[in-house]
């Protein structure tokens, strides 16, 4: 099982932080997703490849823990709550980044592409997340009550 949510992080992770590139070199997001190293002052110096394998490994660790949550919610449907849980974090993220005030007109500023690729990867994850847990546990039912005596 953990096999399966580290692979699935790692895929996640990969995609996501290829597509934060491309949202940024085609200015789709007026950002750098590396900016944080500016602000936070981490890793400032160092070559631009070690800033974005950082990145990797906290959105890795992020995803990884999404996965973990995410498999246990059998109640609420997978598609909603990536969809909420994504548009959020991508909410969050750029309201931090962006440091804007709680006003209506702060909305404007948001980037649509970045919350749909936040809510792709969320989708991912999650139903992947669903799916193997469902799987893993069909896999060990017995195929009679456990009162029977064989």
């Amino acid at each position: 099982m953990i096999y399966l949510a580290v692979t699935t992080s790692i895929f996640a992770a990969l995609f996501l932080t290829l597509s934060l590139k491309l949202l940024s070199l085609f200015h789709f997001i007026k950002w750098s997703p590396v900016g944080y190293t500016k602000e936070w002052g981490i890793l400032v110096h160092n070559h631009w490849s070690i800033k974005w394998l950082f990145l990797i490994i906290m959105i890795f660790l992020i995803t990884l823990i999404l996965y973990f949550i995410m498999q246990y919610v059998a109640l609420v449907p997978h598609f909603f709550t990536s969809l909420v849980i994504g548009a959020v974090l991508a909410l969050i993220v750029e309201w931090v980044i962006f440091d804007l005030p709680a006003e209506l007109s702060s909305f404007k500023k948001l980037s649509i592409p970045f919350m749909v690729v936040v809510v792709i990867t969320a989708r991912f994850v999650f139903e992947t997340a669903a799916y193997h847990y469902r799987a893993h546990g069909e896999r060990n039912k017995l195929p009679y009550k456990d009162s029977v005596i064989k």
